[in-house]
């Protein structure tokens, strides 16, 4: 299956703004980034340049009239920086000055008036100074013949410049540049998202996976509690801290999984994920619990010998408890490793710390022998076993299970890897119960609504 396009209802907001805050620092070391590299390069190309200016009126010679000044200053703006760049009065600025002076000069007139600005620009602010001062002195041996009835007389004297002119434009637009880093590196990241080939919403799910999706549990934020140090309790059915909306849908969820085994004549129960994370063994957890709820003998086996995680849901110690390896090495009995008792019909056979060899552990001959006898005791048994994409321990737990729940958590797993996972059950000859989507954020773009289920019925599984 490929990702072809995308719909804009298979699309979350909250996704979305969720990526962006979690990439945030990534977006201001860009933003920082662009800043800096502009600012930098900048500097570095910058060559700074000084401008040393003066203001002369411009009147006729002999003239009385305003308006014949006028059109004097008119016609010498247009030719007047050409009188300055002459190659004649350059030679007569060197000879004055005794220095090559490099720079450049312009005049521009005052409208309605009959005043000149004066510009020369050069590196070198003394150089500026010098031109200007300079070409002011001689530009009347150079422009007698052009401008024999003008006259000039200053207004305001040029000064040696203090501050460059000019600025340099990469500096200068450094913080358009650190917000274009910015946007880029935003783009970026909703790209990836977009693209990422993952369950993010429910609509999505029902139309990528290929099995029937049981339920969804909402996100539920785990309660923290201060003794001596600060910890979070499990968000187990049997808490008060739990909210309403999460152990209502774990409990149809159990309803909804129970209604599919029954059905079947099925009694073992293999609780997956693809990846680490995704609250396979919470989902695990409160299946027995719900199923105890409402008096069925369950064993809860906590089959992921690699990171064993039942024992911390339920606060359980090792000390005076056997575990499952013993159980499968022979060292202990099954019924002494069982955790739980009559009253409350939840019996836990756990796995405290992680086993090195866990294939060969599950491999033990008495593992099926054991699975029998289970069957004979309990009326269901919940396996919680590793993620699919961390060891193959999963595959063994698939050929004693009768059917398997896939747990996926909203955009974590990618959906091919997800439903090649599905198509390695039905090779196993295991049914296929479906999924739980787990810890689904509802969208603020949409009111608060319950979700809803799919029947039985519109669920065909294809064998590949």
């Amino acid at each position: 299956m490929k990702k072809e396009n995308i719909s804009f209802d298979e699309i979350s907001i909250r996704g979305i703004c969720s990526d962006l805050f979690h990439n945030l620092l990534f977006i201001i070391l860009a933003a920082a980034a662009m800043w800096l590299g502009a600012a930098g390069v900048g500097n570095l190309i910058y060559s700074p340049q000084y401008a040393s200016s003066a203001t002369v009126v411009v009147s006729e010679k002999g003239g009385s009239s305003i308006y014949s000044s006028l059109s004097v200053a008119n016609e010498m703006a247009s030719v007047f920086s050409e009188v300055f760049q002459s190659d004649a009065l350059r030679e007569k600025i060197i000879e004055d000055t005794g220095e090559e002076i490099q720079g450049t000069i312009t005049c521009e007139a005052i409208e309605e008036t009959n005043l000149l600005v004066l510009n020369a620009v050069s590196e070198d602010p003394r150089q500026a100074y010098l031109f200007i001062n300079s070409a002011l002195k001689h530009y009347e041996d150079v422009s007698t013949y052009i401008f024999s009835n003008a006259s000039l007389e200053i207004v305001q004297e040029p000064q040696v410049p203090e501050s460059p002119s000019n600025t340099s434009r990469l500096v200068s637009m450094r913080n358009l540049l650190a917000a274009a880093g910015a946007a880029g590196m935003i783009i970026i990241v909703i790209l990836f998202y977009l693209f990422r080939f993952t369950v993010k919403n429910v609509v999505s799910a029902s139309r990528q996976l290929d099995g029937t999706i049981q339920g969804v549990i909402p996100y539920e934020k785990k309660a923290s509690f201060k003794k001596k140090k600060r910890s979070k309790q499990a968000l187990l059915l049997a808490s008060p801290l739990v909210s309403m909306g999460f152990a209502e849908a774990s409990r149809k969820i159990e309803a909804s999984v129970e209604h599919h085994m029954r059905k079947r004549d099925l009694k073992v129960l293999q609780v997956a994920s693809i990846n680490e994370n995704e609250g396979k063994s919470t989902v695990a957890a409160n299946l027995a619990l719900a199923l105890a709820e409402k008096h069925r003998k369950v064993l809860l086996i906590d089959g992921d010998l690699h990171k064993p995680a039942q024992y911390k849901i339920f606060s359980r110690k090792s000390q005076g408890h056997f575990s499952l390896e013993e159980v499968l090495k022979g060292e202990a009995d099954w019924q002494d490793a069982v955790i739980g008792n009559r009253q409350n019909y939840l019996y836990q056979l756990l796995q405290f710390r992680p086993v090195a060899d866990s294939s060969g552990a599950l491999n033990a001959p008495t593992l099926t022998e054991l699975m029998n006898t289970w069957r004979e005791e309990m009326d269901y048994i919940i396996i919680d076993s590793s993620p699919t994409a961390v060891s193959t321990d999963s595959e063994v737990w698939m050929q004693l299970a009768d059917t398997v729940l896939l747990v996926i958590r909203q955009d974590w797993s990618d959906v091919r890897v997800i439903n090649d996972t599905v198509d390695l059950v039905w090779q196993s000859d295991t049914d296929f119960a479906g999924f739980v989507l787990n810890a689904f954020r509802s969208e603020w773009t949409q009111p608060r609504q319950e979700y809803g289920y799919r029947s039985y019925a519109s669920y065909t599984a294809e064998r590949k």
